[in-house]
């Protein structure tokens, strides 16, 4: 009976491909924990240089959360032009396969004219395209077969062509990949600053998030849950007293004050939240699926819209406002309430998870959620959606209405932190 050769003998027989390839992942990782230990470096110096600047620190947030939503957006376009160069190699390469037997009449006499193996047609079809066309300048392919041949050749080209462009979309991918990942390292340990910063002020914030919870398990909508915390909840009824005071700055000549908006150390709304109009940002991006007044698909009608996003995908904050309300609620998942002022109340729902607390001003582009990689929002999500799905409402004096005219049309008409 043959003997198993000893572990150290199996060891040595290792190939030198498998060696080679086991050295380029370590080197592959150690210039991983490089970047990463460089990353760290820089973000220890940034959170040096912010000190106790809130204002520095408002900017920062906005600016990174800024970056990171529209590195979002440029995966998702690349990823869209990657769909039908993908789909059209892979017919350009059916074709191929499915004229095999004329494709070898052409290679053979290429092979008789070049005494030569004619090279791999789908492994390197640059090769192949190369030596079709030597041999059609050469007159080596015999006149029967030349209009198959250049047929042949036009094939090929596509398929050279298709594979060069997808290779240049798959670096920028990788890039812009490597690139947001980073910024969502540094985005975080900035949310965490901001947090630690808060929970300094708000010595009984934990407790108070825990209180939250156990107040919004005794109601059953949403109206009664704004009610609830602004009434029994010492922070949100702070935030909301702060929000009935200051929250609707007076709009001069009835246009609102965009300049404003670059105080990243203001306390208040820096505009009306009624003249705010055609000017507000959509939360995260994201494709709309449901609409406000729409059917939601049990009898009723939608109150909010209803976004598909990128698993992960950053949240932000529209407006100006309070936080009256973060954690889960009944079937929406992890809910965000804003009191921005004036009678008007922001829903977000179906996060994953929330990074701001009860009673904080957050200003307008501030980072405040991360998405998930499935929907957190039973009772509103669309049954055919299988991404995340961000649910958005806003009210005013208590009523759900259309957020349609609040939201920015064109990219220059949204209004920046």
């Amino acid at each position: 009976m043959a003997q198993t050769a000893p572990p150290a003998q199996q060891a040595n027989a290792v190939s030198p491909d498998a060696i080679k390839q086991r050295e380029q992942e370590l080197e592959a990782a150690r210039e991983e924990q490089r970047k990463a230990a460089e990353l760290q470096k820089k973000l220890k110096a940034d959170m040096a240089a912010i000190g106790q600047d809130r204002a520095k620190l408002n900017q920062q947030l906005i600016d990174i959360a800024t970056q990171v939503r529209g590195i979002e957006t440029r995966i998702g376009e690349t990823e869209g032009r990657l769909r039908p160069l993908d789909a059209r190699e892979q017919e350009v390469r059916a074709t191929l396969d499915s004229r095999r037997t004329e494709i070898i009449e052409v290679l053979a006499a290429l092979q008789r004219a070049g005494r030569r193996t004619p090279p791999a047609l789908l492994v390197r079809p640059e090769d192949a395209l190369q030596s079709l066309r030597t041999a059609m300048l050469l007159g080596a392919v015999v006149p029967e077969l030349r209009g198959r041949a250049e047929k042949l050749a036009a094939d090929l080209g596509e398929l050279v062509n298709l594979r060069k462009r997808i290779a240049n979309e798959r670096d920028l991918l990788a890039q812009d990949r490597d690139k947001l990942k980073d910024d969502q390292i540094r985005l975080a340990a900035l949310i965490d600053e901001r947090q630690r910063k808060q929970s300094a002020i708000e010595k009984d914030m934990e407790t108070e998030g825990t209180r939250a919870v156990n107040l919004s398990r005794q109601v059953d909508s949403l109206q009664g849950l704004i009610t609830k915390m602004e009434q029994d909840l010492k922070s949100a009824a702070k935030a909301a007293a702060t929000a009935s005071l200051q929250g609707a700055p007076a709009a001069p000549g009835g246009k609102p004050n965009l300049g404003a908006l670059k105080d990243p150390a203001r306390l208040s709304p820096a505009i009306a939240f009624a003249s705010a109009k055609g000017l507000f940002s959509l939360p995260v991006n994201g494709r709309k699926i449901r609409d406000f007044g729409g059917s939601d698909g049990s009898g009723g009608v939608e109150k909010g819209i209803s976004l598909t996003t990128r698993a992960g995908a950053q949240v932000t904050t529209p407006c100006d406002g309070w936080v009256v309300y973060a954690g889960p609620f009944r079937s929406y998942g992890q809910l965000l309430i804003l009191n921005a002022g004036g009678g008007y109340h922001v829903l977000i729902a179906g996060m994953e998870r929330i990074s701001v607390n009860i009673g904080q001003f957050v200003l307008t582009g501030e980072p405040v959620a991360t998405m998930g990689t499935t929907s957190q929002v039973a009772s509103i999500l669309a049954t055919t959606a299988s991404q995340p799905v961000l649910y958005v409402e806003f009210r005013k004096d208590g009523t759900p209405i259309d957020s349609g005219p609040w939201w920015a049309t064109h990219e220059g008409e949204k209004v920046r932190g």
